[in-house]
């Protein structure tokens, strides 16, 4: 059974099992999967102990006595899914051919991650029954990192901590984003989820919902939940701070800027033109050093009030920030734009999660592995100075030098509807994989240190 053919088959297994936050059952299900497969396919053993966070974590080990170790990150959760629109059932998934792209399978996970995370596995199971495996695993697999990775990073901030050392950590992944050029990032932004809450009461505002008609001499929440908005952050973006970038991330953005297309770029976050002016590298400086407050949900209590003054109202934000930005301090800085504006006295800001963002240099180990598997298979890498998302990555900065997203291979749709992996772009992902550990037992003794 080819590669491939292998990956498809635990696909089809596991897309219906409902690994979606809040459904104890179907996290609690995918992980005693996860688990299983580990011990019987890989022969790893079990971490003790990673099973009792909440969603279960799994941590297993497979020691092949080799004198390097790599961390192989994944996550197994995924986002909620409607059928309404899919080509397939969503928690079924299915094989179709998309216009343009051939062959693919089509599901809830099929890019992010359940795709590349079974192909991480089965890419990992082949190299070791061939005998070709030469470097000691580590496999961290979360349930919560659509949610902030919370008891991941509990876990790893145990002391002693229950993982590691390695000598670098991979977070598989498909990587050729919109079917564009690979993508290798030397770090993440960091992230703090949260709610801007406006009461009514003592301000001016009801404490109870009240006809309309009171306006003239009762606050409306709501307008001052958009006058605290608009006293945080100023135009469409959101943005609320930024870094200078230093002569290394200046050094690569300025390279990185030779081959990004912006064009193309707009047509992978599918939108129609940017907010920001200026030269592709003065766009790639912009999104790599901008604090930016997004907000993802404006509501009002009670909803849909027709001639209603409400007596709340809430912005839900993610606020993304680049490595060297601490989220206490960017959030500190936010409530005292509402002071010196005024504007403390009935907004709340409750924090949610949050953790910092990280970066580690282009010599560290495991980087010049990712790219030369790259172009082992023909692709030429394009190397950002750190991703403008978000992943744990602080979390492993105890464990490794360096926290690598990496792999070949075409999906799409992530969090939408036909959410999808080509079937040639899966190919591509597991050499890309192998090639990348065949290469590790290679790596010099002396890799750089995150920050």
């Amino acid at each position: 059974m080819t590669a491939v053919a292998e990956t498809l088959d635990l696909l089809r297994a596991w897309t219906p099992i409902r690994s979606v936050a809040g459904d104890r059952d179907g996290l609690a299900r995918m992980a005693a999967a996860l688990s299983d497969w580990l011990v019987r396919e890989l022969g790893a053993a079990l971490v003790p102990g990673a099973a009792a966070a909440d969603p279960p974590i799994v941590h297993a080990r497979l020691d092949i006595g080799a004198p390097r170790t790599v961390v192989l990150y994944n996550m197994y959760d995924v986002m909620p899914a409607d059928p309404a629109g899919w080509s397939v059932d969503p928690f079924t998934g299915g094989e179709a051919e998309l216009p343009g792209l051939g062959p693919a399978f089509l599901g809830r996970g099929a890019e992010n991650n359940k795709g590349p995370l079974a192909g991480m596995l089965v890419a990992a199971r082949r190299l070791l029954a061939a005998g070709r495996l030469g470097v000691n695993l580590e496999i961290l697999v979360e349930g919560q990192e659509e949610s902030g990775s919370g008891a991941l990073r509990r876990y790893l901030a145990a002391d002693p901590c229950p993982a590691g050392p390695a000598d670098a950590v991979l977070f598989p992944s498909l990587c050729e984003y919109g079917g564009g050029p690979p993508r290798i990032y030397l770090g993440f932004k960091g992230i703090a989820t949260g709610e801007i809450r406006v009461e009514g009461g003592a301000w001016g505002g009801p404490a109870t919902a009240i006809h309309s008609s009171n306006a003239p001499w009762i606050g409306n929440p709501a307008w001052r939940l958009v006058s605290a908005l608009a006293a945080i952050a100023g135009g469409d973006t959101g943005t609320v701070g930024a870094i200078t970038l230093d002569a290394e991330a200046q050094t690569v953005t300025a390279r990185l800027a030779e081959r990004f297309d912006p064009e193309a770029e707009l047509r992978f976050r599918r939108a129609q033109r940017y907010a920001v002016d200026g030269t592709a590298e003065e766009r790639l400086a912009a999104v790599l050093t901008t604090a930016s407050l997004n907000l993802s949900t404006l509501r009002t209590d009670p909803p849909d009030g027709r001639a209603v003054t409400p007596h709340r109202a809430a912005a839900g934000f993610e606020l993304r920030l680049p490595p060297g930005l601490d989220p206490d301090a960017a959030l500190d800085d936010i409530r005292g734009r509402l002071r010196r504006a005024g504007l403390s006295d009935g907004v709340a800001i409750d924090l949610i999660d949050a953790y910092p963002g990280c970066r580690f240099p282009e010599t560290a180990a495991g980087v010049a592995e990712l790219a030369g598997a790259y172009r082992d298979l023909g692709a030429e890498p394009q190397v950002w100075p750190w991703a403008i998302g978000s992943a744990p990555g602080s979390a492993f900065a105890r464990i490794a030098p360096a926290f690598l997203i990496g792999g070949l291979g075409h999906g799409g749709n992530a969090h939408g509807i036909d959410e999808f992996v080509t079937l040639d772009g899966l190919s591509r992902f597991l050499r890309s994989i192998e090639g990348w550990l065949l290469r590790l037992p290679s790596l010099p003794d002396t890799p750089g240190r995150q920050t």
